[in-house]
């Protein structure tokens, strides 16, 4: 009996050193992570071109707008100004009606110009953001990668360059789907390399209220 016990006491102690390695061999893999900068996508692939062209077109239209209705303004001011004397009474108050109404028309210009320009933002961001989610997906896959965050909007504090998939996913999606790029438009200055940023509000300082004869 006691050879027996000796026997199965050594046989246990001879198994020891093989527990790790099994324990090791069971355990899962560390998962494969990587990053991406979407402000790139946008800023260097075609259709992220072609959709930063169309807003600053958009904007640079309402712009365009905008200094003619407060260039109008300022000259019915001005007519105002140097009238206001020599015209009668009703044709003064019918000019200052005229400026109120411009200057009304003014600011729910620079309201709806605004909305516009966010709109339009919104939606070439929602399109783009649909056309290049599959191409992530697959550079992901075929890259072995398990997570994909992205680099600046993730909470992440630190990333290698070895972990960033930026190039290879702009590749494949201009490769892939995307059409070439924009030109700029004709006789306009060409539109500037970069992430869409919020729509700027094409305003100016509120107009005063008409002004009154001397």
């Amino acid at each position: 009996m006691n050879r027996i016990v000796t026997f199965v006491a050594c046989a246990a102690v001879a198994a020891l050193p093989a527990a790790p390695a099994a324990l090791a061999q069971a355990a899962p893999s560390a998962p494969k992570i990587a990053v991406i900068e979407v402000q790139r996508i946008i800023q260097e692939s075609a259709i992220g071109k072609e959709a930063l062209a169309r807003v600053q077109k958009l904007q640079q239209a309402k712009q365009e707008d905008l200094a003619k209705r407060q260039k109008d303004l300022r000259e019915l001011e001005q007519k105002i100004q140097e009238q206001g004397k020599s015209l009668s009474e009703e044709a003064m108050e019918k000019l200052q009606k005229d400026y109120q109404a411009k200057a009304v028309d003014l600011k729910r210009f620079q309201d709806d110009a605004q909305r516009d320009l966010e709109e339009a933002q919104r939606k070439e961001l929602k399109t783009l953001e649909e056309r290049i989610m599959p191409v992530i997906d697959v550079v992901g896959k075929e890259m072995g990668y398990s997570l994909i965050f992205n680099k600046f909007q993730s909470g992440l504090l630190f990333a290698s360059e070895d972990s960033d998939i930026t190039n290879a996913v702009i590749t494949r999606f201009n490769t892939q789907i995307a059409a070439p790029a924009a030109k700029p438009a004709a006789g306009g200055p060409a539109a500037k390399s970069g992430a869409i940023a919020p729509a700027p509000k094409p305003a100016a300082a509120a107009p005063t209220p008409a002004p009154k004869k001397n």
